[in-house]
């Protein structure tokens, strides 16, 4: 029930990201786009998390939780272009993006805390990882257009969308300097979980 649940919402908030998105492709309008999502980023986080042996550590489970952090998401269909000048649209956007993604960040510790049982280390190792991986690829992707014509300088029009945009360059480029050291430690933590369970 939890994850039909999960994907519901899921769905709801992928229908509200891009229901009056002018470039949106087909599946992205029905919803599609969020649900491919949550099953892809449950499987990367099932993946990164199984060497450090969680404490009820399935994919069912990591999708139920990876399912339950959309619905903040839904901040993302109110059309505040529409309704308020362009500056306070664009203030708004940001700080949405930062709600939606201090919200999810902050439930990923407690779930890695709380339910997988980690300690410390393994959690800013999981999290690092994480984060900076996924930040880095939808930037290699260029999921988003935008930000890399704002990076750019390209002749464009002003969005409401536009400070989001520079705050996501922004914490990409924190992202490609953290992911490296990240990507260390977290292997420093499976090697001396491989070395222990091997002696």
């Amino acid at each position: 029930m939890s994850l039909g649940y999960g994907l519901v919402v899921t769905w709801v908030v992928g229908l509200g990201r891009y229901w009056d998105h002018p470039n949106a492709e087909w599946w992205q309008h029905a919803g599609l786009g969020s649900i491919g999502y949550v099953f892809l980023l449950a499987a990367l986080l099932w993946i990164i998390g199984w060497p450090l042996r969680p404490a009820r550590w399935t994919y069912s489970n990591v999708l139920i939780f990876v399912c339950l952090t959309s619905l903040p998401a839904v901040l993302y269909a109110i059309p505040v272009e529409r309704l308020v000048p362009l500056a306070t649209a664009q203030l708004m956007n940001l700080w949405f993006l930062a709600a939606v993604a201090s919200w999810r960040v902050a439930l990923l510790i407690w779930f890695l805390a709380r339910v997988a049982k980690l300690d410390a280390a393994q959690i800013f190792a999981i999290c690092g990882l994480l984060l900076a991986g996924t930040v880095t690829a939808l930037a290699i992707l260029n999921l988003e257009q935008a930000v890399f014509e704002i990076m750019g300088g390209n002749d464009r029009a002003a969005t409401a969308g536009d400070r989001a945009y520079a705050t996501v360059i922004a914490i990409t480029g924190i992202s490609w300097l953290v992911l490296p050291v990240a990507v260390l430690f977290y292997g420093r933590l499976v090697w001396d979980r491989v070395r222990d369970g091997s002696t």
